[in-house]
């Protein structure tokens, strides 16, 4: 954290702080004066005016000790060597300038002062009723404590500067991690509605292309075809709301729904036969009665759901192959293979499911790669058994 600035750490002057502090000088020049006043109009009636001037041009002076403080307050200061009155703007000056902390400023104020002081002690008409010394060491004492007071209030101000920024940074840092953390909630949730809905979507389009390809179907045939579109539509949406269910209910919990597991790739399997795509399916995964992990299972579905959604996209009515392996110490391995050679479905993709399935397998310590074999498109994945 950079060191402050005067300017940053002085409070603002209103009316009622300065009028605050105009009456504590006041108190302290009427102190020093009243020693003296009543030689000056007996006998030094020249000094008592010269009194008065140089004190109303020290009070005026010290208003505006924040524009020069050492300049302003060495001008008061030698005032106040002809002017008990001054002796408290010149007090008021000293202290302003300690605040700074300066080491070279406070020493020549201070020393100014003292010098100043000890002057008038002895110019000013004052019976003295102690030797010469002791005045001196007052001076001193005073002016030290004086300074010493400006240095703590410098200080203290530093401090509540520091506590300040550190609360305002903390305040930053909390909003931060919290747009942070709605970010990445917001990335979950769009990576789970890619990986959900697409795959559904996908069938439908499929189902709703092959109706309009076909111009012989009956009504009941067209009528069954529409009944299964209207199915697949009411699951994504149904899946659609599980996903959304991140969302917070009425008590502020998050109501996620069940993620799919290992087990669970199964019946998506099933799922996927029952519309019409050909899939051979080889679970070669030797758990040794240690059920696969929830987290490495479920980067395991979305990577074969993708798979399978893919291949639906861009080579319908190819046979897909999907091949799972590992155990708890190889980890887990899936390849999805389809041919080549088959022609693409008019249905939209962005082209970023498997970028996002990448990135998932990459945060679970595993790695996605795919590309063309021979006459084959291959999928092939591979995550840690424990993530």
């Amino acid at each position: 954290m950079d060191h402050p600035t005067p300017a940053e750490t002085q409070p603002p002057l209103t009316w009622r702080s300065q009028a605050w502090r105009l009456a504590v000088c006041a108190l302290i020049s009427a102190l020093v004066w009243s020693q003296a006043i009543e030689g000056e109009l007996e006998s030094h009636r020249v000094l008592f005016w010269v009194e008065v001037l140089f004190g109303i041009a020290a009070y005026v002076l010290v208003v505006m000790r924040r524009r020069a403080p050492v300049t302003i307050a060495m001008v008061v200061a030698l005032l106040s060597t002809f002017s008990g009155i001054a002796a408290g703007p010149a007090t008021l000056a000293a202290v302003s300038v300690a605040t700074q902390r300066v080491p070279w400023s406070v020493v020549l104020v201070g020393v100014t002062n003292v010098v100043a002081a000890t002057t008038y002690t002895f110019y000013a008409p004052i019976e003295l009723r102690e030797p010469y010394w002791i005045a001196v060491v007052v001076n001193v004492v005073v002016n030290a404590a004086m300074m010493g007071w400006g240095l703590y209030l410098g200080s203290r101000r530093e401090l509540l500067w520091t506590l300040r920024q550190r609360a305002a940074r903390a305040e930053a840092e909390q909003e931060l991690r919290v747009s942070q953390a709605r970010g990445t909630e917001r990335e979950r949730i769009a990576r789970e509605m890619h990986d959900v809905l697409a795959h559904r979507i996908t069938q439908v389009s499929m189902h709703s292309g092959a109706l309009a390809f076909r111009d012989d179907l009956a009504a009941d045939e067209l009528r069954a075809g529409l009944t299964q579109i209207q199915g697949k539509a009411n699951e994504a949406l149904h899946e659609l709301r599980g996903v959304l269910g991140v969302l917070r209910d009425g008590s502020g919990e998050r109501i996620d729904q069940p993620q799919p597991r290992f087990a669970d790739i199964e019946e998506m399997i099933a799922e996927t036969r029952r519309s019409g795509v050909r899939v051979t399916y080889d679970d070669r995964v030797d758990q040794g009665g240690q059920p696969v992990p929830d987290a490495a299972g479920r980067t395991l579905y979305r990577i074969v759901q993708e798979g399978l959604t893919n291949a639906s996209k861009h080579a319908p009515g190819a046979h897909v192959t999907v091949e799972v392996a590992g155990d708890p110490e190889r980890g887990l391995d899936v390849v999805i293979s389809n041919p080549l050679g088959f022609h693409a479905s008019d249905a939209p993709g962005a082209g970023l499911g498997l970028i996002g399935l990448a990135e998932r397998a990459e945060l679970r310590g595993g790695h996605l790669e795919h590309g063309q074999r021979g006459m084959l498109f291959v999928l092939r994945g591979s995550i840690p058994w424990t993530t």
